[in-house]
């Protein structure tokens, strides 16, 4: 079966994963009402054990309205792998979107996917999946945000540099951004945007309409500039990124940090339905690490979901990130379903 051929069968069995149920119960027989055996009953039919050939487990891929050729034939890499190490059998899915796949998650439909950290949370609060894996950058599985002004702009900063710790608490520190012009990221940065902009609803101030300028960079050079906002939010620390470096040799001096979170923000994760037993959690999370462990399965994960490191997880990883979120008031769903896949 050729990759174009394969990729439409994906495709359309994915668009059942929402409406089709995991199996279907036996319809007995009716039995006449003269005869009728007052101790008979219908016996359903049993449900096949997940893993088996008659119930595989379904593999969701990144989301993609057109998946490319090489994200499928990197997806069935995967699934064989599992497959042969585990015993269990694998078929892939694309969904269209991470909306989908958190319904496919809720329905049964889906039981190992990569999910975005908002992503998760959500899936998290419909009891349908658990954290196995987490996606690391630079040996660490979670990052932490800081709000920024520039130097001469009046504001007081409440964080010290060379001990590394904040001297007031956020809301005191917030406070003075009451009427202030933000500079943020993107609206589905959790760093950039996001969680920032749920931190200071939390302290009740209230902010003048905000820019997004497109990257994190961007903000610390708006803010270098003082000529478009009074303050931003970037993760840690953006002011030291490489593409700033030739152009605003005193970027660290010039942009201060006016508060700094904790490390408590997570990448994308790859997620487990609840549903499976814990020994098989347990024995795929075993196969996923072996996997990216080898020259081709760390090049078969990066084309699907972009991981260059995976490190084991599970749910308390992630319990700061859902305090935050959860204070913060952030409507998950309607962020999942802005995301593009």
């Amino acid at each position: 079966m050729n990759l174009s051929l394969k990729k439409v069968l994906m495709i359309l069995t994915l668009a059942g994963l929402a409406c089709s149920a995991p199996w279907r119960m036996a319809t007995p027989s009716p039995i006449p009402t003269l005869t009728a055996l007052p101790n008979a009953t219908a016996t359903p039919r049993a449900t096949p054990e997940p893993g088996s050939a008659q119930n595989p487990l379904i593999l969701a891929l990144s989301p993609s309205a057109h998946p490319a050729d090489e994200v499928i034939a990197a997806g069935e890499a995967l699934a064989g792998y599992l497959q042969q190490r585990t015993g269990y059998h694998v078929v892939t899915v694309v969904p269209p979107s991470e909306s989908a796949l958190i319904s496919a998650f809720e329905a049964g439909n889906a039981h190992l996917a990569a999910l975005t950290p908002f992503g998760y949370l959500l899936a998290k609060k419909n009891q349908s999946v658990t954290a196995a894996l987490a996606s690391a950058r630079q040996g660490q599985r979670l990052y932490g945000l800081q709000f920024i002004v520039n130097r001469d702009g009046g504001f007081e900063s409440f964080y010290d540099e060379a001990s590394h710790q904040n001297t007031a608490t956020l809301n005191a520190a917030l406070k003075q951004f009451e009427g202030k012009k933000p500079c943020w990221s993107d609206p589905l940065s959790p760093s950039g945007y996001v969680l920032p902009f749920g931190l200071l609803n939390q302290a009740g101030v209230k902010t003048r309409s905000g820019a997004f300028l497109e990257g994190q960079p961007n903000v610390v050079r708006a803010v270098y500039a003082a000529d478009i906002c009074d303050f931003g939010a970037t993760f840690i620390d953006a002011r030291s990124s490489p593409a700033l470096e030739a152009d605003y040799p005193d970027v660290l001096d010039k942009v201060r940090v006016v508060w700094r979170s904790e490390a408590f923000i997570p990448y994308d994760n790859i997620s487990f339905s609840v549903q499976l037993p814990l020994e098989m959690r347990r024995v795929l999370q075993r196969a996923f690490v072996d996997f990216m462990l080898t020259p081709e399965g760390k090049s078969a994960i990066q084309v699907i979901y972009g991981f260059d490191e995976l490190q084991v997880a599970d749910d308390a990883l992630y319990a700061d990130f859902e305090t935050y979120a959860d204070a913060s008031k952030i409507d998950l769903q309607g962020l999942v379903e802005k995301q593009a896949p």
